[in-house]
């Protein structure tokens, strides 16, 4: 078990994109866990902190780094996590913890040889409803899912043209937290049996998607993705039981039981509280490399017919 310390890990993060600006950097500031003390981006500079231009750069010039975080694109980034794990540094990374399933597993054994944590990190389940939504549906017989998550991707990634290109998920990109969400929710697994994407002809990645999934209760589960949602976002989880009706709204901050709302408390943040999740793994000497959203998304190609959509531009 790795010892209590005096001092916060020294952190480095691996790229300063986006969600890196948006979520990340806010969460290790407020962070007593950690201090970022470097960063690694080929296209983003930090202001007051070391800046590289690649995962190696930092690790044999930078400061000193008990943990990094990885926030690149999915496609690739197993080669940069690798680079950390053999420079004997904690790891977390950003969702999806990989482009396919087999390397994040690698990964997970190659941590395991060195002796360090690795975090593969579901944000959304982080939400403020998403504990209690589990707890309530432990004692439950589930006998039907829908998942909404409707969203605009000019809105949440502009601009970034990896994200449909070959590897970079697409509209499953946001869909797999949903999946995060579902995954560890559910009192039963997911099963994908059938479904149609839809990828805009200048594209490789899909643009939306309906696929049909069950629980191993013979449950039915409906995934619907759309990258296309203009105004309001919906991202919504709709749970029937034979004890009641549990919506999730708003990616799993807001909890409704039959309809009524159920008090939550103060809400952390989700990235606050992965931060958290990361120090106590670090601490107690384990990793979490949960793999099942993943794989559901890579059975949801597998599986799934595709058709043609309209060209897409940014």
């Amino acid at each position: 078990m790795t010892p209590l310390r005096a001092e916060p890990w020294r952190l480095g993060i691996v790229g300063v994109g986006k969600i890196a600006r948006d979520q990340h950097l806010p969460a290790i500031a407020a962070s007593d866990d950690f201090v970022l003390v470097a960063a690694a981006s080929r296209h983003a500079a930090l202001d007051d902190h070391p800046d590289f231009a690649s995962i190696e750069a930092m690790l044999a010039d930078g400061p000193p780094l008990d943990a990094v975080s990885i926030c690149t694109p999915p496609n690739g980034r197993d080669r940069i996590v690798r680079a950390a794990i053999a420079a004997g540094k904690h790891v977390m990374i950003e969702k999806p913890p990989g482009a396919t399933v087999s390397e994040v597993a690698a990964l997970r054994r190659f941590a395991a040889e060195r002796g360090v944590t690795l975090f593969a990190s579901w944000h959304s389940r982080e939400a403020a409803g998403v504990d209690a939504a589990r707890d309530w549906l432990a004692r439950r017989t589930v006998t039907h899912v829908a998942i909404h998550w409707r969203e605009d991707i000019r809105v949440w990634h502009p601009g970034q043209e990896w994200i449909l290109a070959a590897g970079g998920f697409g509209v499953f990109d946001p869909g797999i937290n949903a999946v995060s969400i579902a995954t560890g929710i559910l009192p039963h697994d997911l099963i994908v049996e059938s479904g149609t994407i839809f990828v805009p002809a200048n594209r490789a990645s899909p643009i939306a998607a309906q696929i049909a999934l069950r629980l191993t209760n013979d449950a039915p589960v409906l995934l619907d993705l759309d990258f296309l949602q203009t105004g309001t976002q919906s991202w919504t989880i709709t749970v029937e039981t034979t004890g009641g009706t549990l919506h999730l709204n708003e990616g799993g901050k807001r909890l409704f039981i039959d309809n009524a709302e159920i008090a939550l408390g103060a809400d952390a943040g989700e990235y606050p509280r992965l931060y958290d999740r990361f120090a106590a793994l670090v601490r107690a000497g384990q990793s979490d490399v949960d793999l099942r959203p993943l794989q559901l998304v890579a059975d949801a190609f597998l599986v799934s017919r595709q058709e043609r959509a309209q060209p897409f531009d940014f």
